[in-house]
This record gives C-alpha cells, structure tokens and sequence, in this order.
C-alpha cells in the first residue's frame, strides 16, 4: 500500500485499504478507472473498477514480493499512462 501511494502519477488522488485489499481512488479528470483496469489486465493483473473510479486490488493471500515487485512495475507503468 505504502509503494502504492508513492506513485507519481498525475491520476491517483488516494489509496486506501487494509492489509491486501487495495483501493486506488482516481482523480475526477482520469475519465474513470476502467480503462486502467482494462490495460492491467492486458499486462496480466486482475482488478476490479469500482464506483467508477476507484481500482480495487485483492490479490491471493499467498503472493510473494518478487509476484507484488513485478505487479507493482505494471501499475506504475499504467497508472501513467494518458
């Protein structure tokens, strides 16, 4: 979570959650967080649009640190995207 907020992206106003579970809160102006969803899944990564602008992470209980180093590498990469 804490890797998570450090993003420099023009798109995230908040991220929230508790333990695993992840909420991605977008700006108004990102045009909602399907699209970013859409493009995670692409690379490999499932995650759910909700509210409209919110991305929700639950990954397994059993991953590992290369699995979320790797996932994170991808989230940064879309989360900057235009």
């Amino acid at each position: 979570q804490e890797r998570l907020a450090e993003i420099p992206s023009p798109h995230v106003k908040e991220v929230r959650g508790k333990g695993l579970l992840i909420g991605v809160e977008l700006k108004p102006e990102a045009n909602g967080a399907r699209r970013f969803c859409e493009a995670l899944q692409k690379r490999g990564i499932l995650c759910k649009e909700t509210h409209k602008h919110v991305i929700r992470f639950a990954p397994p209980l059993i991953i590992t640190r290369k699995e979320i180093d790797w996932a994170l590498d991808a989230i940064t990469d879309v989360l900057n995207m235009k």
